[in-house]
């Protein structure tokens, strides 16, 4: 079976400079909205060394766009928060699905990346990322075979995934029968009934701890959850979990579990609570091992002006600072029916809209930029934002309208190719998505 698992290697992983530098020598064409008709056949590195200006340089709409100068920030941000708390940093990588985006968040300090499938950890490895967590118990007799053989080839490779039932472990080792590595787990707590995946109880987690150890295909390396599916979350229930997880890794600790290990893994850490994390994380006793304090959240990378703008912790200590929403979807009116009625040219096919609507912010006009007073986004349809305007709105046929994003997680996922842009309307980069 050792055999079968090296002939499932195909290549080794692509140093991450020659990978990422290939994404410029993509062609432009027709398959990447709202770029310039005029850029076909130029290479992506080409288009951005022209350095055109978003308004005025043939780009059309609707034309998904990210802040240079905001997604700095975030990522200068994050960075010096996990510092300033001794947190480890693997930001969920479903959100953006862009490996530029990767590399920047591991070069400002991140451990890692975390991903939920294996199509998106494929991508990873594709770029040469060397430290994943899959957040989720990985159960695909291929996809176990195929990660075999990455650990196989690669020593330097770091992948941990979760365990939450008997049959998940059944199933993970009779995949990797043979396997010449042991595939690191942890074990998930769930946040509850009711809640998404993971062992509901201690006695649960400890019958998984005790499943794994009975294999030969298996290590168990700490114990995970995600604190975001707590039932009616709070400050206070948030916390309470987060103290049943840390208790959980004092317990296995105490029993033996983590004997031998260089490093005990307790993660945790959406976008809504990591200051719970950071808090309660800081409690942790000294165990066996040193801890790696894994904090996972991923919307940072871009915010938004909806969701995460309500929940996100630096609302509760402001005093760490405040992440800054960095997209903007601009549209184009195509139709002002009547006074009380306008259309844009983006719909549902170009924004996110399964948490809230997108909010109209600016109106772009002849080089002048204005707010977007008495302008409100009512509906989408497939192709169309619905507007409702006030007879003071100033807006016409022909204008560029911004729209603010709620949920990034739905927004990366429309637009192949982003133009990064700066505060001038310079676009200086293209960030390349593998949905």
């Amino acid at each position: 079976m050792a055999a079968a698992v090296n002939d499932d290697a195909q290549t080794a992983t692509p140093q991450p400079a020659a990978a990422l530098a290939a994404l410029a020598e993509e062609r432009v064409d027709h398959r990447f909205k709202g770029l310039p008709p005029d850029a076909q056949g130029l290479t992506v590195g080409e288009l951005a060394n022209q350095r055109r200006n978003l308004f005025t340089g043939g780009f059309t709409t609707p034309v998904l766009t990210l802040s240079a100068e905001r997604l700095e920030h975030n990522l200068a941000l994050m960075e010096s928060y996990t510092a300033r708390h001794g947190l480890a940093f693997a930001p969920h990588g479903k959100t953006s699905m862009a490996p530029q985006l990767f590399a920047r968040q591991i070069e400002r300090g991140a451990w890692g990346v975390t991903l939920a499938l294996p199509h998106q950890v494929r991508v990873a490895r594709a770029f040469g990322v060397q430290r994943i967590f899959l957040a989720n118990e990985l159960v695909d007799p291929a996809a176990l075979r195929w990660i075999a053989a990455e650990l196989a080839a690669d020593p330097d490779f770091t992948f941990l995934c979760y365990v939450d039932s008997p049959r998940g472990v059944e199933l993970m080792d009779r995949a990797l029968t043979g396997s010449p590595r042991r595939l690191d787990v942890v074990v998930e707590l769930g946040a509850g009934a009711g809640a998404r995946t993971g062992a509901r109880t201690e006695a649960e987690c400890a019958a998984l701890a005790d499943a794994v150890a009975a294999t030969d295909t298996l290590r168990l390396v700490g114990v995970a959850g995600y604190e975001g599916e707590v039932p009616d979350a709070d400050p206070e229930r948030v916390r309470a979990w987060l103290r049943r997880l840390t208790a959980l890794a004092v317990a296995f600790d105490a029993d033996g579990r983590f004997a031998d290990l260089p490093e005990i893994v307790v993660s945790a850490g959406g976008s809504a609570w990591f200051d719970a994390v950071a808090e309660v994380f800081a409690e942790l006793p000294a165990l066996c091992a040193p801890a790696l304090k894994l904090l996972r959240s991923g919307a940072y990378v871009s915010h938004d002006e909806g969701h995460y703008e309500h929940v996100t912790p630096f609302n509760r200590v402001p005093e760490e600072g405040a992440l800054h929403p960095a997209l903007r979807l601009w549209s184009q009116v195509v139709s002002r029916p009547s006074p009380e009625q306008a259309f844009v040219n983006a719909g549902k096919r170009d924004a996110a809209h399964d948490l809230d609507l997108p909010v109209p912010r600016t109106v772009h006009r002849d080089g002048a930029e204005h707010p977007a007073t008495g302008v409100t986004l009512t509906a989408l349809s497939d192709q169309h934002g619905w507007l409702v305007t006030t007879p003071d709105a100033d807006l016409e046929v022909g204008d560029w309208l911004s729209l603010a994003l709620s949920h990034p997680c739905t927004a990366f996922d429309k637009w192949q190719l982003i133009p990064v842009v700066e505060a001038n309307g310079t676009v200086t980069d293209f960030i390349r998505t593998h949905f």
